[in-house]
């Protein structure tokens, strides 16, 4: 027998392996280096990452106390799913809402659990097409890879990470755990380098500057030549047959060398490096702090993903709210902002903001040049494709981690049939919701397709020589137009990155409620705990999500990629809807609760 709804999941995990999941969901080591490029599209706001990080982590440790507080009281597999039925049905006068109040609550989860692994398979495909285009830049362009090669690599990546998680989570933990190890202590690494790279080369001295086009650092001056483009005399970098910029010479025939400095601005007013360490820390703009933080939220969820765990956990209400602050402070507290500080800090007139926000990997140029000014020229190239090793089990293990929760909340709804009953079925050997995880492998395909359709739309989009220069081929070129029309296109991995954000903003906001509502009159009720740190977190929550949407009306951010994921959110919604008075007349079901928890029944 394959499958059988009466198998049950048994307790084999401790603290070490729950805290683990979690850490590998927020995964810095995969973040730092993917969402840095996201982060530096977002208009004009890259200024402020590193306070919007802030932000974003002060929202994250106000809704990770509400987890942590209502794992204590019901532990069990489903997250907040389960929190919502749980606090509604125990309630002594709210419990006829327990039914609608945990279908609100799980199907709102699903816009995040259901995209966010997408958006990670999307995101191997761009790391997959920038180590291509590094190793063989004759076939792809590290900076600018090809769409259909992205697509390709998502929908293989989804199938091999739904594998593994369909073989059990005790093979999924011993996985993360080894992954979490290695991304901390490479990206850690990279942090200290960025950071001596930058207090070794004050301004006036010699450093490298990078050149995407040839994905390697010199340390001369680019000699150029005045080329028209589009009826505008521009200075094109002058290179030999392999694409190698050549160097400026001297008066004596001997190239100039390229002297570092640390502009606020470039030629066109935008944001380019920062000048000094308190640059790095301050708003700039509370509007752009705002902006920030809408696109932060993506690298600092995953804690909760442990509460779907419960079913799983050796001393669920010890260990679970435990894993869930921990995992936060360690990985968002510590490594986060140590990392990003780093990554800002390092920017300088040898690689500006304006080269991070049009290359598929800014940290992995940076490592190139750091590698090279640490190990002789030319090494720089082996020291990234180390690190970006890392990355890439970083990857699987965030992937890996999101999706074994998303189909754990798929198999809670699946038992109570709030979705098909099949996904309530567990595998009668691994013990695992097989079903939903194939099919959310599924979504995730189509979903990181998706991602990387036009990852280099609006402010992304990349120079008309620069889309010149691609190879040319099915897999390198196809996807790719002229700068303006891409300009004129939102960002792919953007808007999707929003959408996601945009279903954790709801998610995190709903789980404040109920928490206030579990431990209303509650025995253990704690004002601090319990009220002031919820109705804090339900006001960030909304703060953030109203910012998302209205910030680019006043100048901050974009707005195609706020709309667009507004709009996925408002489809979604509809759908829910839709679904939940269908299904409910089909099976003769009330949305009312009709006995209270003594009857221990939900309608």
């Amino acid at each position: 027998m394959a499958e059988t709804g009466a198998a049950e999941m048994k307790p084999t995990l401790g603290l070490t392996g729950l805290t683990m999941n979690a850490m590998a969901l927020i995964a810095p080591g995969a973040f730092l280096w993917l969402t840095f490029y996201t982060q530096a599209t977002t208009g004009v706001t890259g200024q402020a990452m590193w306070l919007g990080i802030v932000l974003a982590l002060c929202l994250c440790l106000a809704t990770a106390v509400c987890y942590a507080e209502m794992a204590k009281l019901y532990p069990g597999t489903g997250s907040s799913y389960y929190f919502a039925e749980q606090s509604f049905l125990n309630h002594d006068s709210a419990w006829r809402f327990a039914r609608l109040s945990k279908f609100i609550v799980g199907w709102a989860s699903h816009l995040y659990y259901w995209i966010y692994p997408g958006v990670m398979v999307g995101v191997m495909g761009i790391l997959c097409g920038y180590l291509v285009g590094t190793l063989w830049p004759n076939y792809m362009s590290a900076s600018n890879p090809g769409p259909i090669f992205m697509m390709l690599v998502a929908v293989v990546f989804s199938f091999v990470v739904a594998y593994i998680a369909n073989r059990g989570v005790n093979g999924s933990t011993s996985v993360n755990i080894a992954i979490n190890v290695i991304q901390i202590a490479a990206l850690v690494l990279f942090a200290v380098m960025a950071l001596g790279y930058r207090m070794n080369h004050p301004p006036g001295s010699v450093a490298y500057q990078f050149d995407s086009t040839s994905g390697a650092a010199y340390s001369y001056e680019f000699a150029t030549t005045k080329t028209v483009v589009n009826g505008t005399a521009t200075d094109t970098i002058v290179r030999d047959s392999n694409g190698r910029p050549q160097p400026q010479l001297d008066a004596s025939g001997q190239p100039v060398p390229f002297h570092i400095s640390y502009p606020a601005t470039d030629s066109s007013g935008a944001f380019a490096t920062h000048a000094n360490a308190l640059s790095v820390i301050r708003a700039h703009n509370w509007g752009w702090v705002f902006v920030q933080a809408t696109v932060a939220i993506l690298i600092l969820v995953g804690f909760e993903s442990v509460t779907a765990m419960g079913g799983e956990a050796k001393n669920a209400k010890r260990d679970v709210p435990i894993a869930v602050i921990v995992s936060l402070l360690v990985q968002g507290l510590i490594c986060y902002l140590f990392e990003y500080f780093a990554a800002n800090y390092f920017l300088n007139s040898g690689y500006p903001m304006a080269s991070a926000s049009t290359s598929a990997a800014p940290i992995g140029d940076m490592m190139v040049v750091i590698g090279d000014a640490m190990f002789g020229a030319g090494r720089g190239r082996i020291f990234m494709l180390v690190e970006a090793f890392t990355v890439f089990l970083a990857l699987i293990g965030t992937t890996l981690s999101c999706m074994n929760t998303g189909a754990r909340v798929t198999y809670a709804m699946g038992k109570d049939q709030e979705v098909p009953e099949h996904f309530g079925m567990l595998h009668s050997k691994s013990l695992t919701p097989h079903r939903a995880i194939w099919t959310l492998a599924f979504i995730s395909a189509i979903v990181g397709c998706l991602t990387v359709c036009m990852v280099f739309g609006d402010a992304g989009a990349p120079a008309d020589s620069a889309i010149q220069a691609l190879p040319h081929g099915l897999l390198s070129s196809v996807g790719y137009s002229t700068h303006d029309k891409m300009a004129a296109l939102p960002n792919s991995l953007l808007t999707i990155t929003l959408a996601s954000n945009f279903g954790t903003f709801l998610l995190y906001m709903l789980s404040c409620i109920i928490c206030i509502v579990a431990f209303h009159k509650h025995p253990k009720f704690s004002p601090i705990r319990h009220l002031i740190i919820p109705v804090l977190g339900l006001l960030a929550n909304l703060a953030c999500m109203a910012f998302y949407l209205i910030g680019p009306f006043m100048g901050y951010g974009t707005k195609m990629e706020p709309l667009l994921a507004l709009g996925i959110a408002a489809v979604w919604g509809i759908y829910g809807g839709i679904y939940f008075v269908r299904a409910s007349k089909k099976m003769g079901r009330t949305t009312l609760v009709t006995r209270s928890a003594a009857s221990s029944s939900v309608a």
